[in-house]
């Protein structure tokens, strides 16, 4: 059977790379809305209310609003802003970290879409707190770099101008107040009892992203190595989206941020030595990050092969 998929915020970086996944499938049929249209709170409940998922790709304010417009029990919502990642009743859209959690995604009708920071970091310390290799009270560092896609179109615009600020010809760490938006769920999705110290840097690229958590030995419980933090990746992390890779995975000694630059998959990975230790993710921003994620998701709860429409 054809579903009804409305995208809340298609004009967006993320609702348009799920248009781009969905408009030549012919297992749904896209819900449009005039230029005229596509603000108009009238026309866009009427949407809401039609489609069998509605993906909504809104600043945080406008997705409460959207989901409090819905007034059926049978629209799945996939939401993409921060406003109901830990928030009750909401399934958290990351199926790769426990099989259980895929269960609860397809069997849904709220899910919200994993920050594009948190989606790193979480990847990497998940498995380590729920196998007992860190505790839950280890404090941690995590550094993010991201293209500028992932501020949106008024950073890309602020980015892509021929007279650009020099400024922006450098990396530019954010985030200086360490109280940012993703926090609250690396936190709670990871069950660590302390927010880590969070270091988000933007760069002068489109998108990608590389995320490393850094550790040392005597972090680790009851003497795991950095040999049970690989085996724990590899029993985790081996499917067509999300995989843990052990050997070969830099370039030449180096690993660039935007290798998966517009794909939907997110690779992991282990380097250091048996003293300090990296754990590290790499992915795009706009692909598990976000888009690639919501249509991941949107693929579990149709009951079809869940890379459907992904870029691997």
């Amino acid at each position: 059977m054809i579903k009804k998929v409305f995208i809340d915020g298609s004009a967006g970086t993320t609702g348009l790379r799920i248009y781009e996944r969905l408009e030549s499938r012919n297992d749904i049929q896209l819900i449009r809305l005039s230029e005229e249209c596509r603000k108009d709170v009238s026309v866009r409940k009427k949407a809401l209310n039609e489609a069998d998922i509605a993906f909504l790709c809104l600043p945080d304010a406008a997705a409460r609003e959207a989901v409090s417009l819905i007034e059926n029990d049978s629209t799945v919502v996939i939401d993409t802003s921060t406003a109901h990642r830990t928030e009750k009743g909401w399934v958290y859209g990351f199926p790769e970290l426990r099989n259980e959690l895929e269960k609860k995604i397809r069997n849904s009708k709220r899910i919200a879409v994993p920050g594009c920071h948190a989606s790193g970091f979480i990847a990497l310390v998940y498995p380590l707190v729920e196998s007992g290799i860190i505790s839950k009270e280890t404090m941690l560092t995590c550094f993010s770099l991201t293209g500028y896609s992932g501020g949106g179109k008024s950073m890309i615009s602020e980015y892509e101008r021929a007279d650009r600020d020099t400024l922006l010809e450098a990396p530019r760490q954010y985030g200086l107040s360490q109280s940012h938006k993703h926090l609250p769920e690396m936190t709670a999705l990871t069950g660590i009892s302390v927010s880590p110290v969070f270091i988000p840097v933007v760069d002068a690229y489109y998108s990608g992203m590389e995320v490393i958590v850094p550790v040392f030995a005597d972090m680790l419980s009851g003497g795991c190595t950095a040999d049970d933090i690989k085996k724990a990746y590899k029993e985790k992390y081996n499917g067509p989206v999300v995989k843990f890779i052990e050997e070969n995975f830099d370039e030449n000694g180096f690993i660039s941020a935007n290798k998966l630059s517009f794909k939907d998959s997110m690779e992991i990975y282990v380097s250091g030595n048996s003293e300090r230790i990296l754990l590290i993710s790499r992915y795009d921003n706009l692909g598990k990050g976000a888009s690639g994620a919501a249509v991941e998701c949107m693929n579990i709860v149709l009951g079809t092969d869940k890379t459907a429409g992904l870029e691997l």
